[in-house]
């Protein structure tokens, strides 16, 4: 063993004075001339973010992507929009209801959030048939009403349990002393509850904003175009631009969540509960 790192240490040392040799006679021959760059190569530079042909094919497709991109905002926006619709009464429901309702909002809640997305976008789309729907001179197709269904009821089953725990964070004094200056009990919950809910709420629907994002991906089980499908065609087309394609849509699905994140933190931040004003 000692042997070993002798020997080692002596071609070390070989090695070290050969090139010391060498730059000092460099520096003698051409005393002028700057040492060598230390910098890798500009091949090597390419080779570690991509081919600038590929990059090249990229932006010259840009526009096709960004379409998927809208695609892809416009099935978020419409699918949180439907889940806090569907959500926040059945979030209600769990706090405030009784009888054969709750247990029937509570289990369809359940199965919602326990069936993987994929699955319910191919029931919605091959097994129920969501037909076109036609809004004057707009129409959606059947894969997107299936994607914006299938989305937002899933999103739904997760904004219901974000609603149901601000609804019951909020001190049960406070219905009270609502019912006592003679609100009825939906007025004291209206009035009462649900603004410091909803301001109690943002944190967890920022959360659920960023997962519903990122989940449209997975409508290219149904054909829809949006972003990551765009993505797959281009790389289809030009297999060696798999890594620039990837960048290019992982740093679009990056803005697209940190000005969401961003904003919401402001919303926030805004519409906190100071302290000391609820219990």
């Amino acid at each position: 063993m000692s042997a070993s790192v002798g020997v080692a240490f002596a071609l070390f040392g070989a090695l070290a004075a050969a090139g010391s040799d060498a730059v000092a006679a460099s520096a003698a021959v051409a005393p002028n001339v700057l040492a060598p760059s230390v910098l890798p190569p500009l091949d090597s530079l390419v080779a570690f973010v991509g081919d600038l042909d590929d990059w090249r094919f990229v932006f010259r497709n840009a526009d096709y992507l960004l379409g998927g991109a809208v695609v892809t905002v416009g099935l978020t926006v419409a699918s949180i929009l439907l889940g806090f619709v569907v959500g926040f009464p059945a979030g209600a429901i769990e706090v405030y209801g009784d009888g054969p309702f709750k247990r029937l909002v509570e289990g369809v809640g359940v199965v919602l959030r326990g069936t993987p997305i994929v699955v319910i976008l191919v029931v919605m789309y091959f097994v129920i048939g969501v037909p076109q729907v036609n809004l004057g001179p707009y129409s959606l197709s059947g894969a997107i009403t299936s994607g914006i269904l299938g989305l937002g009821l899933r999103s739904a089953a997760y904004q219901s349990q974000i609603f149901r725990s601000t609804l019951a964070s909020v001190d049960d004094g406070q219905l009270e002393a609502g019912r006592a200056i003679g609100l009825s009990r939906f007025e004291a919950v209206r009035h009462v509850v649900v603004p410091q809910a909803l301001r109690r709420s943002i944190p967890g629907f920022q959360n659920e904003f960023t997962i519903v994002l990122k989940d449209t991906s997975i409508v290219f089980a149904i054909g829809l175009a949006e972003l990551l499908t765009r993505g797959y065609d281009l790389f289809i087309e030009r297999t060696t631009a798999v890594l620039e394609v990837i960048v290019f849509i992982s740093a679009i699905y990056f803005v697209l969540t940190f000005v969401t994140n961003r904003a919401l933190d402001r919303l926030g931040d805004h519409y906190a509960i100071p302290e000391g004003e609820s219990a």
